[in-house]
């Protein structure tokens, strides 16, 4: 791809979106909205090199070269912190999707579901703090709320309780239902939210085997991926 993915984490954090992030303050001015995407971008080197655990906010003011009390103007502590920046990766991945979508054919719903797998890998690859993050901070690591049943999907928004993956689902229901011209009803959300729950399985396994991404494995994965979905988008 030819986008250069290395530098995007310091551009401005969306302003729509972010009381949905749940931010003690959102940014108004310029000035402050850059403050805050400093912060989310030190947060997300610290949690590459120190792992959640050792992670602080003093740490992430001190790397963002901001005072202490600039980050407690945002979040109330580090977990707060983590989910805005997984909010962010989402609203950045939908982007990136959108882009690509938009070079698309209508009726090319496989050339679409390649777009969604390949924008999460070049992620997945590029992005500082993604691998422990990546949509929706699952911290404690390794521990997942349980989340709401699936609902239909309305583009633009997300639920807030709902765990990572329904996150996920409910965004890429309503990109791919805009995108082939049909309703994001509840029969096609519950389809998106089964094949991204099995991508993230089998991705985790990639990226376990292969610090890039085993190949086979993603390979294998965007054949399942399409497979399950020719049923329903054919």
């Amino acid at each position: 791809m030819s986008r250069d993915r290395t530098n995007h984490q310091t551009a401005a954090v969306p302003a729509a979106g972010a009381d949905d992030a749940g931010l003690r303050r959102v940014p108004v001015q310029r000035r402050s909205t850059e403050r805050l995407a400093r912060i989310l971008d030190a947060c997300a080197v610290l949690l590459d090199e120190t792992g959640y655990e050792q992670l602080s906010t003093r740490a992430v003011a001190a790397r963002a070269g901001v005072p202490i009390g600039s980050v407690y103007r945002f979040f109330g502590n580090k977990r707060a912190m983590a989910d805005a920046l997984a909010r962010r990766n989402l609203d950045r991945y939908a982007t990136h999707v959108s882009d690509r979508l938009a070079r698309l054919d209508a009726r090319d719903w496989r050339g679409a579901v390649d777009a969604l797998l390949d924008e999460y890998l070049a992620m997945k690859r590029t992005v500082p703090g993604f691998s422990l993050v990546d949509f929706g901070a699952q911290l404690p690591l390794g521990v997942r709320h349980p989340a709401p049943a699936p609902v239909p999907a309305a583009p633009g928004r997300d639920d807030p309780d709902a765990d990572p993956n329904h996150r996920v689902a409910h965004r890429l229901t309503g990109l791919l239902a805009a995108h082939l011209g049909r309703a994001p009803d509840a029969a096609l959300h519950r389809t998106v939210l089964v094949a991204v729950e099995a991508t993230d399985a089998l991705l985790q396994l990639a990226f376990r085997t292969d610090a890039a991404g085993e190949p086979g494995i993603v390979a294998e994965t965007r054949e399942l991926l399409r497979g399950y979905l020719a049923r329903t988008l054919d």
